[in-house]
């Protein structure tokens, strides 16, 4: 009875408390860390949808005011709702082409409000079951889904770098191009210094040298900085009353259990880290806590919010396992999103600085997924074709825009998005591949990876002109069968007896 209340009373590690300057500091970091991260979606996204820089300032605002609020609840958390865990809350990645394809059918920011809401609240509902169901997404289906995100993202990147308009006077120009190759010089050579704190703050550094010298050569335009609001609270549905089209609400909905699984690895991953201990109820509350921060996101003009997985290294980097450093790094997100000035300041970076920075941001993302997919087994089954199908299907609707615009505008939401058409595939193969076995043969085809095959070279040594294997017999050339041992003769040394 004493060892249990003694161990009931032992704090957690997650629980340890800094000074408040600490906390501050190490929870900006923590933000400066994930702040690339976390304004890329809404550039990429509200560019799509042809917004003003005001405007487009208001909705960078909105997501880092909307991910401080999602990070204090899932740090601190309240009944049922958040890990309480040292984990970074903002705009995920994983919904970024999708939303693209919604906003590319004329649904506008409307439209993916009105999917990520719908999807989301369904995600709330099924996140204590998301256990049941999580096996459907071993690392063959994930690592496939986030290959796919990186690489659906490059056309972004090319486009920030060339233009948007191929007619206007400086598409394409070398002098982009050349601004490109600069801000990623630059994020190499700070990434190769051996200050750690530096390293990780290179893509923001980059940004930063890379804008300031754009300005100085007469490619950066702040005119428009101060064209609004210094101060706003974010204005409730300033994009418009959600719409809900079933095509965009299913599609988003992969994209949400793909946040759940993702959320779920970061859960687990930061508890290794923390030395934490997790159950399923402590995993469903975390889930709980994205989920109702994704659906009350778009309220607040943001989108579908996960844990940052960059911001789980740094935990695992600095060793600074206290959640309540990261919920002091959730207050400066609130704090920074009710100043849209700032928003307008980085909506003003030159389109191929962002473009040199996301060969970086968006490679590292499929980078990631290829990490995964290297914990795949591929002996003797299918998981080979299921990635490289899954993943060309997904690359398919970004290398040619038109191949299914023959198609139903439901089909054409769904599948134009590489992300959606991916996770489908991936999902669909898992299951006839992997789960559904039977009447698949031991050797299935011709594209299994055979086992990898090895023999030692003493082994080799002993070997001579003719030697064959036949029927589990070594035959030498004379048609003698030659002894096999597991252990050479006493006194003998392995391959002695070739010379």
């Amino acid at each position: 009875m004493a060892r249990s209340k003694a161990a009931a009373a032992s704090p957690r590690p997650e629980d340890q408390r800094l000074s408040v300057g600490a906390s501050f500091a190490y929870g900006l970091q923590h933000v400066l860390t994930m702040y690339g991260g976390i304004i890329a979606p809404p550039l990429i996204i509200g560019s799509a949808a042809g917004v003003k820089p005001a405007e487009l300032g208001l909705l960078i605002a909105a997501c880092l005011f909307v991910g401080g609020l999602a990070t204090l609840l899932q740090t601190i958390g309240i009944p049922f709702f958040g890990s309480q865990l040292p984990l970074v809350q903002g705009v995920s990645f994983a919904g970024v082409a999708t939303m693209l394809a919604i906003v590319g059918q004329g649904a506008g920011l409307p439209g993916v409000f009105g999917a990520v809401i719908v999807a989301a609240l369904i995600g709330l509902v099924i996140a204590p079951f998301f256990a049941q169901i999580v096996r459907f997404f071993p690392p063959v289906v994930t690592g496939v889904v986030i290959t796919t995100i990186g690489l659906s993202l490059v056309p972004v990147a090319a486009g920030w770098i060339v233009g948007s308009d191929p007619k206007a006077p400086g598409y394409a120009a070398p002098l982009n191009i050349g601004l490109a190759v600069l801000t990623l010089a630059i994020i190499m050579l700070l990434s190769k210094i051996g200050n750690a704190t530096v390293s990780r703050l290179s893509i923001l550094f980059a940004l930063i040298i890379g804008t300031v010298f754009a300005a100085l050569i007469g490619q950066a335009d702040f005119s428009k900085v101060l064209d609004g609001p210094i101060f706003a609270f974010p204005t409730p549905f300033a994009f418009g009353l959600p719409t809900f089209d079933p095509a965009a609400i299913v599609s988003m909905l992969i994209v949400v259990l793909v946040i759940l699984t993702e959320t779920t690895a970061d859960i687990l991953a930061v508890a290794e880290i923390t030395g934490s201990k997790v159950d399923a109820r402590r995993i469903a509350a975390g889930l709980r806590a994205d989920m109702l921060s994704s659906a009350i996101s778009p309220i607040f003009n943001s989108f579908t919010q996960s844990a940052f997985a960059q911001n789980v290294g740094l935990v695992a980097i600095t060793k600074i396992k206290s959640r309540f450093a990261v919920a002091a790094g959730g207050v400066v997100l609130v704090a920074l999103g009710l100043f849209p000035v700032l928003g307008r300041v980085v909506a003003a970076v030159p389109g191929p600085v962002l473009g040199g920075a996301g060969i970086v941001l968006f490679g590292t993302v499929a980078a990631s997924g290829i990490r995964t997919l290297g914990k795949v087994s591929y002996e003797n089954n299918m998981n080979l074709v299921i990635v490289a199908t899954s993943i060309t299907f997904g690359v398919l609707p970004e290398v040619n825009k038109d191949i299914y615009s023959a198609f139903p505008t439901w089909f054409q939401v769904i599948f134009n998005s590489g992300i959606s058409s991916a996770a489908i595939m991936a999902i669909l193969l898992n299951l006839v591949f992997n789960h559904f076995t039977r009447g698949v043969p031991e050797n299935p085809s011709v594209f299994a990876a055979s086992p990898v095959r090895i023999v030692r070279t003493d082994v080799i040594r002993t070997l001579r002109e003719g030697d064959r294997y036949v029927n589990g017999e070594l035959i030498d050339a004379k048609g003698k069968s030659v002894p096999i041992v597991d252990e050479p003769p006493a006194g003998e040394p392995a391959g002695g007896a070739a010379h």
